[in-house]
């Protein structure tokens, strides 16, 4: 880098189905501080199932999140998932990085099910298979350009610029590493949503198993209105509350522990097709972040069903924090602010 060229700054925003959430960062000597963060819930059905379905409300919103945190910088950094995206570890023959390249587009099609002229690809080569040292693993990854394309296109409506396009899992991954040991052992990231959760199972540092389901919170809300007759935001609010009006609490229970049985179900298919892939191994901690990681009766019962230890995470820990924000709401947010600091940590120049 030359001398005084000016380093491009990159804001975290992460755009939820139901909440916007923005992070700014900055560089010390001591490493990272967090800047500003700032959240905006946003009105039910503008975002559903990963597609944008009333871009200028949500640009307006975006707009609207900016001006109330007082964020100036104008660069980016967003991620996507869901059935837009296909994470793989595949394996090939060692060979060059020019001809690897050509050889993952030539074949990309055997490895996703959408079109390859449709989509996005992009690859990382993680190290020579365990197995066999003449094989490479390689991360592929496969993202839709219509929904790459309506992401950036939102960005530029609320006047700013998408610098990096990133993947949920990814920057679940980002963070995690910045603020925790990875020798650990193999560990379980899962981030439950809205209306999806993202799963990335890592060796170390190396992840070998990304997933998304469309499962989350909103589950609980739609049931609650279903029941209640209500609105969602009115379902949101009971969901909430510790002695709701509209609902018995003994129908709210029933609702949640049938909810969050569904999500440790799937949790379950997934680590038993890790454990399937990687006998012997053991997932010694599981580590949650989004909505649905503030539900204890849910942390009780993965801990039960999977042996592991269950902890929500805390993307702060690794970030100086000033006084000017309250520590007992950066705990309390912590988990939904998890995905906006991974973004908030690439730079301009990343991969």
């Amino acid at each position: 880098m030359a001398f005084g060229k000016k380093k491009i700054r990159i804001i975290g925003l992460d755009v939820g189905s139901r909440t916007l959430k923005v992070a700014e960062l900055a560089d010390t000597k001591q490493g990272h501080s967090l800047k500003k963060f700032g959240m905006l819930d946003i009105e039910p059905g503008l975002i559903e199932d990963g597609s944008i379905k009333n871009p200028d409300a949500v640009a307006d919103a975006i707009r609207k999140l900016f001006k109330m945190y007082k964020i100036k910088e104008p660069n980016v950094a967003l991620s996507i998932g869901g059935y837009s995206i296909i994470v793989k570890t595949i394996t090939l023959e060692a060979m060059e990085e020019e001809r690897l390249n050509e050889q993952i587009h030539a074949e990309a099609e055997s490895y996703i099910p959408f079109d390859v002229s449709d989509v996005n690809l992009d690859f990382q080569v993680l190290g020579e298979n365990l197995e066999n040292p003449k094989q490479l693993d390689v991360l592929l990854v496969a993202a839709k350009k219509e929904i790459v394309n309506d992401y950036a296109s939102l960005i530029q409506m609320a006047g700013m610029n998408p610098c990096i396009m990133d993947v949920d899992a990814f920057a679940l991954q980002n963070i995690y590493e910045a603020n925790y040991d990875t020798e650990e052992g193999n560990v379980a990231l899962i981030d439950i949503g809205a209306s999806k959760t993202t799963l990335n199972i890592l060796k170390g540092n190396i992840s070998v198993l990304i997933r998304d389901v469309t499962l989350g919170c909103g589950q609980i809300t739609q049931q609650i209105v279903a029941n209640a007759d209500c609105s969602v935001e009115e379902a949101e609010q009971m969901f909430h509350q510790t002695d709701p009006e509209s609902i018995p609490p003994k129908e709210l229970i029933e609702i949640v522990a049938g909810v969050i049985a569904d999500w440790c179900t799937e949790i379950r298919r997934a680590l038993d097709f890790f454990y399937s892939t990687y006998p012997g191994d053991h997932i010694q901690k599981i580590i949650l972040s989004g909505g649905g990681a503030n539900i204890k009766d849910f942390r009780d019962l993965l801990a039960d069903e999977t042996s592991s230890e269950v902890e929500i995470i805390n993307p702060f820990a690794g970030f100086a924090v000033g006084n000017e924000f309250d520590p007992s709401y950066l705990e309390r947010i912590a988990p939904q602010a998890t995905i906006c600091m991974g973004l908030a940590m690439r730079r301009a120049d990343d991969k």
